[in-house]
């Protein structure tokens, strides 16, 4: 099934600008990087070469480099090595902005990784790089090539693509945010959004529902996924200890979501007590906080901020985690052993930290991760400062029928100017007071602009 992805927009315009500046296409593992890479390569250019630095072309082109710049005191400089070793590997390379280049896992080689700067300043041919593990590149063999690179993320498929596969995207385009709209397309997409909440955005798992309709088969490859992840992980770490974390670190992560809405003081502690059933020390900590960065920096996890006594101002960093895929999700805090109020609840959060974090990188909204709120004792699910009016607003996310006290408290006491109430049993609404109900799948939807 041919998956339409939102990011190929993007690259057309990415194309279009030809700003000289090296791609770098960020994502978790099978998240269908290389597939709409290569899609869009064979659709828009003259001319494709692919090199992947994990399989038998990479290694071909390491030795094309290593001929290209071949030299001993005394000999004439080959002049422009690397596009020599571009003609070595491919006779049709030709250096023109109908061509482009795709390295992928190119974190596998600190060589071809440092040449990022000269493939952006030395060629009119287009390059795009990509990598599943880039984590690996912040160690000091990789030169960091800022101000030579533009950088894209493609997530597992949004809720919005999901839609586009099963052909219902133009209802949801067209649908209300606020209930002026057919009940009967309302409770459509409410469907489909409870499918999505259990299989996630993997292309192969969202693949396998609308082949089979097998949500159990969809859980097992989302499983096994999960497993070529841990193993393809660990042998990145030379550490033992490092390396056997990865399989309880995943229902750990869910523990912690469930056990403190308020968020915790220190997560890395929390999950040293959850994992070794004490208190940790220095070794283990460490341990934890490189498993933790690996997970972050691969596309799987992110952090929630806090945001103290309604105070934009006074934020705590790093105080919850969520996943990147909401199927990730489900499936380890089902293993984890929350229950299904909690899950519900989570997986709704999750779904809206995605957009959040979507309006962070575009810089819509303020911020470096989605945050919550404490005020006076209770919590609100999100805050959101808007950078288009300034205003800042509050989002309440419920599964059922559950009224934000807090919320409600902060919008009267002016501590945010627009409420949200994001809910899984409303065709949406708008209520006295600066304060709307929308659907919790319309998520997508919102605008953080004066009302």
């Amino acid at each position: 099934m041919d998956l339409k992805r939102d990011i190929y927009e993007n690259l057309l315009q990415w194309k279009k600008r030809d700003s000289g500046k090296v791609l770098e296409i960020n994502g978790a593992r099978q998240v269908g990087k290389t597939y709409i890479l290569t899609k869009f390569a064979e659709e828009n250019y003259n001319n494709f070469i692919y090199i992947n630095m994990m399989q038998t072309s990479g290694q071909e082109f390491i030795s094309c480099l290593d001929k290209a710049t071949e030299w001993e005191p005394g000999q004439k400089r080959i002049e422009k090595p690397i596009h020599k070793a571009l003609e070595l590997f491919d006779q049709e390379f030709t250096d023109d902005r109908e061509t482009i280049i795709l390295i992928d896992e190119i974190q596998e080689s600190a060589k071809v990784f440092s040449l990022i700067r000269q493939f952006s300043r030395e060629f009119a041919a287009h390059f795009i790089v990509t990598g599943s593990y880039l984590g690996k590149t912040v160690q000091k063999e990789y030169f960091l090539p800022a101000g030579d690179i533009e950088t894209m993320t493609l997530e597992t498929l949004s809720y919005e693509e999901f839609l586009e596969a099963a052909g219902k995207r133009d209802i949801y385009d067209g649908l209300d945010l606020f209930g002026r709209g057919s009940h009967e397309q309302y409770d459509e997409l409410k469907q489909l959004y409870d499918v999505y909440c259990q299989i996630g955005g993997y292309p192969a798992v969202v693949n396998e529902y609308f082949e089979s309709g097998d949500l159990d088969k969809c859980q097992k490859l989302l499983q096994e996924l999960i497993s070529i992840f841990i193993e393809e992980s660990e042998r990145y770490f030379d550490n033992v200890l490092e390396m056997n974390l990865f399989e309880q670190i995943f229902p750990a992560i869910a523990q912690t979501m469930v056990r403190e809405k308020k968020g915790s003081k220190d997560l890395m502690t929390d999950l040293s007590k959850i994992i070794f059933k004490e208190e940790s020390n220095k070794v283990t900590k460490t341990s934890i906080h490189n498993a933790i960065a690996w997970l972050y920096r691969s596309n799987i996890i992110g952090y929630c901020d806090r945001v103290n006594e309604g105070d934009i101002l006074d934020v705590t960093f790093n105080c919850r985690f969520y996943f990147k895929d909401i199927g990730v999700a489900r499936l380890f805090l089902k293993m984890a052993g929350a229950d299904r109020r909690n899950i519900e609840g989570i997986i709704n959060e999750n779904f809206v930290c995605r957009y959040i974090e979507q309006m962070i990188r575009e810089m819509e909204v303020a911020g470096r991760s989605p945050m919550f709120g404490l005020y006076k004792g209770g919590e609100i699910d999100f805050i959101v400062k808007s950078l288009q009016d300034e205003c800042v607003y509050g989002i309440e996310v419920k599964a059922g029928k559950d009224i934000g006290k807090t919320a409600n408290r902060m919008l009267k006491e002016g501590k945010i100017r627009y409420l949200f109430l994001l809910k899984g049993d409303t065709y949406g609404g708008v209520a006295e007071g600066r304060k709307y109900t929308v659907p919790i799948y319309m998520a997508g939807k919102l605008n953080f602009n004066d009302r």
